[in-house]
């Protein structure tokens, strides 16, 4: 393995060098093979579960590696903090795949740092397995996210609510540049750094900039907002919440990072908030994209630091944080048009995705369930009474909307199923393949669970294991920030 360590390049300000803390009894829980095989990780070592225990553990460091805790500030629930930082991970370095991309290792619940804030630096099994089986999830459902290569065991037990066992887990992340790292040197008034990591960031995620912008400043801010829409509509296509979208967990890279307080909507409500941590619902389904918007104007505040008394620099800003609505809404009435199976959107089509989804809040119809049984109705008659009993005319306007379409019925509804899947990780089935890793030591229940979560477009003969909704136990669930 041939690590770089170019964000190290960017100088001490940016980080904190610091050594992961031995564990005592390390062992490989999971690993994700795809995953290796896409990081060029030799074979040989792959083969080797007690080695592979030992470097994603922290205990021993890959040849290379130059473990960091990279700072960062943030608005954490609207209110911020001008230094937080990996108070329980380190970044090992980078690693290119066969395409020249660069991708950076991460260990989390890897010990403490100069940023643990008294925290303890570890992880518990449970919060590790869930940010394995969720990305992964998110990646085969085409959602932009952060992987997981490894879950290691520890041997050690981690208090939190209770008493757990103890697992770090590995995370691959195209970087792990926040909102937030650019907040930290714009609070300071640190120009350098700020103009620094500004060039590092275009560098690396929009090297277009360079060559086809006047201004790297506007150009990165609106370049991460087309990633940023990208990312909260596929969110809202599957039912995804983040639950903590506070903007040192916003990537500029637009990937789904810190899977802590997520969850997955089961009936359809856009005030579904899971997250305990969430009193007031600030991070809501149906508030995300109000919610990426605000942490866009603060991304664009941090930026203007680099151009005090720039008025027309300030208007453009401005001009993209406030047309930041207009294009999140075409490209999430985009997504619900390819959900519906409508090859273009024409007048009158936004009020039929509006009133069909009041239907579904107001009957308090299964999200992905009543989405999936469009897709089947087209083909499928005893499947087309059953839903259209249950949305009425939204079912009525939605059948002849679609079917005045030059396309078969086939061709529809082979389009509708690639926006539309045909199982999620639902919270229950989440909490109990986590309960039964926890009590037996053994991985046999999440790897059956990724098996179909892999495929989630396909019904095969194990997808209907983890179909079944369970409302009432969505209506007390609650998420907590384990890792």
């Amino acid at each position: 393995m041939k690590f770089s360590n170019t964000y190290v390049g960017l100088g001490q300000r940016f980080y904190n060098k610091s050594q992961p803390t031995a564990v005592r009894a390390p062992k490989l829980f999971l690993w994700n093979t795809a995953l290796a095989n896409r990081l060029n990780i030799p074979a040989a070592l792959q083969q080797d579960s007690e080695a592979l225990a030992q470097y994603f553990s922290g205990n021993q460091i890959l040849a290379g590696a130059e473990p960091i805790a990279t700072a960062y500030a943030g608005h954490q629930f609207g209110s911020f903090n001008p230094l937080l930082g990996d108070g329980r991970a380190h970044l090992l370095g980078e690693l290119l795949d066969d395409e020249g991309r660069r991708w950076d290792l991460q260990l989390k619940g890897s010990g403490e740092s100069a940023y643990s804030r008294a925290g303890d630096g570890r992880c518990a099994l449970g919060p590790a397995v869930r940010e394995f089986i969720m990305s992964e999830a998110m990646r085969a459902l085409g959602v932009p996210t952060t992987e997981c290569l490894a879950v290691v065991t520890t041997g050690e037990t981690v208090y939190r609510q209770r008493a757990n066992p103890g697992a770090v887990v590995t995370r691959v992340a195209a970087s792990h540049i926040r909102v937030g790292s650019f907040q930290l040197f714009a609070s300071r008034g640190d120009v350098e750094s700020l103009t620094a990591l500004r060039d590092y960031a275009i560098d690396r995620h929009f090297p277009e900039i360079k060559q086809q912008a006047s201004n790297h400043s506007v150009a990165l801010v609106d370049s991460v907002i087309a990633k940023q829409i990208q990312l909260v509509v596929a969110w809202m296509r599957v039912g995804f919440i983040h639950g903590v979208m506070n903007t040192d967990n916003t990537a500029i890279s637009g990937d789904t990072i810190d899977y802590g307080p997520c969850a997955m909507m089961g009936v359809y409500d856009p005030q579904a908030v899971y997250s305990s941590i969430d009193r007031n619902g600030r991070y809501a389904f149906g508030n995300q994209p109000r919610i990426v918007n605000w942490n866009m104007a603060r991304f664009a505040e941090s930026l203007l630091v680099l151009h005090p008394e720039d008025e027309q620099l300030l208007a453009q800003m401005q001009e993209l944080i406030n047309d930041f609505p207009q294009r999140f809404q075409q490209a999430y009435n985009r997504m619900m048009a390819d959900k519906l199976g409508l090859q273009d959107l024409q007048p009158g089509d936004d009020a039929l995705i509006e009133s069909l989804l009041a239907r579904l809040a107001e009957l308090k119809l299964d999200y992905t369930i009543s989405f999936d049984l469009l897709t089947k109705s087209l083909t499928d008659s005893k499947v087309q009474t059953f839903i259209s009993a249950d949305l009425g005319d939204c079912y009525q306007q939605w059948w002849q909307r679609v079917n005045a379409q030059a396309l078969s019925a086939e061709q529809l509804q082979a389009a509708m199923r690639n926006n539309n899947p045909v199982v999620i990780p639902r919270n229950h089935h989440i909490e109990a393949v986590l309960a039964d890793c926890e009590a037996s030591g053994e991985a046999s229940a999440a790897l059956d669970f990724l098996a179909v979560l892999r495929q989630p477009y396909v019904e095969t003969e194990e997808t209907a294991r983890y179909q079944s909704t369970d409302d009432s136990f969505d209506q007390g669930y609650q998420t907590f920030c384990g890792t």
